[in-house]
Order: structure tokens, then C-alpha cells, then sequence
């Protein structure tokens, strides 16, 4: 199967009351290990490559790699650009096989950002790429703290941009090791009622289990992302390795040991944002 765009996993789940996990890629492991739990699961799944992974292996790479993810997979594999801050990184990846790019001008006042976003938008539909934007702050959990959406500029910057999937801030945070985040419902139903697009929300990992299926089933959050969990499940498998195997030295060997316990919470996670259609 060829990969596919934001947009052609979305709408699915749009209509049919399910999400799509945004799975947070460090290296080719994981990215394997998501790509079997996605088969496994009979559900989509969207690799992304954040910041840190992009420092560490260059994008063309990147790209490569999760295309051939993709070509070889029995489901739709995305292949994402998460949290871009510039129109040349988004080109980047654009130019290297990404089918969708996460613009992030969060940062920035409203309109700078609607016009950075609009930017992405003009370049990535020529050639059938997906964009998503933010509008609000999603926080990280000892660091800097988050801003609230608002449901008029969320309205606003739908409109204006075009994008094909929102990211909000209503009570997620980033790098959470513990499902404590409080989702403020009252605050989401505000946003859906005056946008179009499917929402996201970054830190999912701090999100409670049966929230996050809650959101995913009753709610327009269609799209979760969530690296902190499953980092937390390649930890354990490689401790629990090398604790039984003190004199493995072979780098290949200790990794691909990991893959198993990462494939499994990868799973779980695919499962429970997808309950309507398991197997």
C-alpha cells in the first residue's frame, strides 16, 4: 500500500467515529515496531518525525524510511513532519517523500501565524500533502507553560489557512510520564461547534486512557499525538534486555530487542483510539 495523506485517514475517522495515533518516531525500531502494531490492528497509523528525530538522522533519510514503511504495509501509513517552525522545513520534508507537514507557528501572534501557515498550505496542496496547524499553546510538563485556545481564533484561523487538522490547547502538556492531564470538555465542545476540520491533540500520552477514548469516539479529536508512553516502553525493553544479557555488545541485537514490547503498547494505543474497528 502507497502512503497517504492526513487528510485520507482523518476523514474516515471523522465520519465514523474513531482517531489515528500520531506516533513520535526516534529511529528505525520504533518506526517498525509502530508499522507492525498498525498491521496487526488492522488500523492506520501516522509516523511522525518530530524535532529530535530530525536533528539526529537528516530528512531525505527520513523520508526513505518511512516510505518504504509505507509501500510495504497492509494499512495507510502516513508519514509526518511534526512541529516544523519554518516554511523550509516543511519544504524539506515535502521534498522528501512526507505526505503530511505540521506547521507549528503557536509561537507567534495570530495573524503572523495564520500568514506562515497559509504559506505551507500554498506549497503543500500543489502536490496533494497534508497540513496541520496550531492555534494556542500546548505546554511541556516542567517547562513552558501552555495557552488555552480560543474557540473564535481557532475559528478564524480554519478559515483563513485551510488546513486539513487543527491542533488545540485545552489541558494537554507535552512529555508527561503520568495520565494526569485534565481535558477541559467545556473548552472543546467551544471549538468544534465553530470549526470544520479534525482536532488534535499533542501530548497524548498524559491523557487517561478512557479520556482519550472518550475524545476519540464522542468528540472531533481524530488525531493524537504520543511519543512520551511508548519512549517510556523502549526504556523498559532495553533495561529488561540488557539486565538478562550483560554481555551483549551488538547493537543490533539489543535494539531489535525492544521491537516486541514497543509493538504491543503501540498496539494497545492503535486499539483504543480505534474500538470500532479492531482486528
Amino acid at each position: 500500500m502507497t502512503a497517504a495523506t492526513l487528510s485520507e485517514v482523518l476523514k474516515p475517522a471523522m465520519a465514523r467515529g474513531y482517531a489515528v495515533a500520531g506516533l513520535v518516531v526516534l529511529g528505525w525500531e520504533d518506526a517498525l515496531a509502530f508499522t507492525e502494531a498498525a498491521e496487526e490492528a488492522g488500523t492506520p497509523v501516522i509516523l511522525q518525525a518530530g524535532p529530535g528525530c530530525r536533528k539526529h538522522t537528516p530528512v531525505p533519510i527520513l523520508g526513505k524510511m518511512f516510505r518504504h514503511l509505507a509501500e510495504q504495509a497492509s494499512v495507510p501509513v502516513v508519514c509526518h513532519i511534526d512541529h516544523a517552525r519554518t516554511l523550509a522545513e516543511c519544504q524539506e520534508g515535502i521534498d522528501s517523500g512526507f505526505t503530511s507537514v505540521m506547521i507549528d507557528g503557536s509561537h507567534l501572534p495570530l495573524a503572523e501565524n495564520i500568514a506562515l501557515t497559509r504559506s505551507v498550505v500554498d506549497i503543500a496542496r500543489q502536490v496533494n500533502v497534508s497540513i496541520e496547524g496550531e492555534v494556542g499553546v500546548v505546554g511541556y510538563s516542567g517547562g513552558s507553560a501552555s495557552s488555552a485556545t480560543s474557540p473564535d481564533e481557532a475559528r478564524r484561523f480554519e478559515e483563513e489557512t485551510e488546513i486539513d487538522a487543527l491542533a488545540i490547547s485545552i489541558g494537554n502538556v507535552h512529555l508527561q510520564t503520568e495520565k494526569q492531564a485534565e481535558i477541559n470538555l467545556a473548552a472543546l465542545r467551544a471549538i468544534q461547534a465553530v470549526t470544520h476540520v479534525p482536532l488534535v491533540l499533542h501530548g497524548g500520552s498524559g491523557i487517561p486512557s478512557a479520556t482519550r477514548r472518550l475524545l476519540a469516539t464522542q468528540y472531533c479529536v481524530k488525531k493524537f499525538n504520543i511519543g512520551t508512553e511508548l519512549r517510556m516502553a523502549f526504556g523498559t525493553a532495553l533495561r529488561g534486555f540488557l539486565a538478562a544479557q550483560p554481555g551483549e555488545f551488538d547493537r543490533n541485537a539489543i535494539l531489535k530487542a525492544t521491537i516486541p514490547q514497543v509493538r504491543e503498547a503501540a498496539k494497545n494505543i492503535l486499539l483504543e483510539l480505534n474500538p470500532r474497528r479492531p482486528g
